[in-house]
């Protein structure tokens, strides 16, 4: 897909799949927006104050009708929107062509390359020579890593004159990043300071993003405040255990159509998410096998009729592997 920003008739900038698509994301819109009284209790109950009124709100989250729920209480609470997705894979492209149509501008499409997945980030953060958004919803933390890349670089190239080095990693996703900034030096060498400067913080939705955070504010590296969302109650014990339990088998159908009765499952972790996850594949018929390093959780699987062996022992016989650990490769 050619990497071009489009405009709506209003003027409102956009690059989605299929902008026909708005009409039926509509109607999934509306059926949404039923099943999450929370946001639409907030649209009535703050509307008439418009709390956001003139704030610049940038989101890098899943862009699905949900999400699309939540874009459209933001505007309806005053705020302006700029939004990508978090996940090249996630995004429905009939949620996204219609907020783009109707309510934010919007950069994403299910199936992004990660060249595509990054300039679509940086097209959320791009609201022009102003500075950035003044808050950010973040989730995995991507949208807040290239603004402290960013920063490090300006801060390099002002006192060396030093652009960054692409071959610099071996990492690829990195090297876009790196490739994004560089580029942007040229035009722009103060572009994410001023975002620095304007931000007012960012919320987190998930652990690897938390992970993040807390470790730049450990190593005295965070630029701006963070609200830690992941681990809010409703978010750990509710989206992380009833969400997996709800998505993972329909994900899964969705994706093979094979069924999951009879089959062995194996869950790699057993927190909020393992457990969720979990107890979808008994519930839909399979064998389930737990691999757990920490032995309360591993416990706990075991109190719930759940097997627990290690990962070595499971991995030539089982059918299905669930990993909900967060850790790169742990399949090998």
């Amino acid at each position: 897909m050619a990497l071009l920003v489009e405009k709506t008739t209003s003027g409102r900038e956009y690059k989605v799949k299929d902008m026909s698509q708005a009409d039926f994301g509509r109607l999934e819109l509306e059926l949404a927006e039923v099943e999450m009284p929370g946001l639409m209790a907030c649209r009535t109950e703050f509307g008439p104050s418009q709390p956001f009124k003139g704030a610049r709100i940038t989101g890098s989250l899943h862009m699905t009708i949900q999400t699309a729920v939540l874009i459209e209480t933001l505007t309806a609470l005053g705020a302006e929107v700029r939004w990508c997705s978090c996940n090249i894979f996630s995004t429905q492209d009939h949620a996204a062509a219609a907020i783009a149509r109707d309510s934010a501008a919007v950069f994403a499409w299910k199936g992004e390359t990660l060249q595509e997945y990054w300039w679509c980030t940086e097209r959320a953060l791009d609201w022009g020579p102003g500075g950035g958004p003044d808050l950010i919803v973040d989730d995995g933390g991507d949208a807040t890593l290239l603004i402290h890349e960013g920063v490090k670089a300006e801060e390099i190239y002002e006192k060396t004159g030093v652009l960054p080095d692409p071959a610099s990693t071996d990492n690829v996703e990195f090297q876009l990043v790196l490739t994004i900034i560089r580029d942007g030096l040229k035009s722009d060498p103060k572009k994410y300071r001023k975002m620095k400067d304007r931000l007012v913080g960012v919320s987190e939705e998930t652990t690897t993003g938390v992970k993040r955070l807390y470790q730049m504010q450990a190593n005295g590296t965070l630029l701006f405040p963070a609200i830690n969302v992941n681990d809010s109650v409703t978010k750990s014990k509710f989206d992380n255990l009833y969400g997996c339990r709800h998505s993972l088998p329909d994900g899964l159908m969705r994706a093979t159509d094979v069924m999951i009765a009879g089959k062995v499952a194996v869950v790699c972790g057993y927190g909020d998410v393992g457990k969720g996850c979990a107890s979808a594949m008994k519930q839909a018929g399979a064998r389930v096998i737990v691999t757990e390093i920490d032995p309360i959780c591993a416990l706990q699987a075991l109190m719930e009729g759940l097997q627990v062996l290690t990962l070595e022992d499971v991995v030539s016989d089982a059918d299905i592997f669930v990993t909900t650990t967060g850790t790169r490769h742990y399949h090998g």
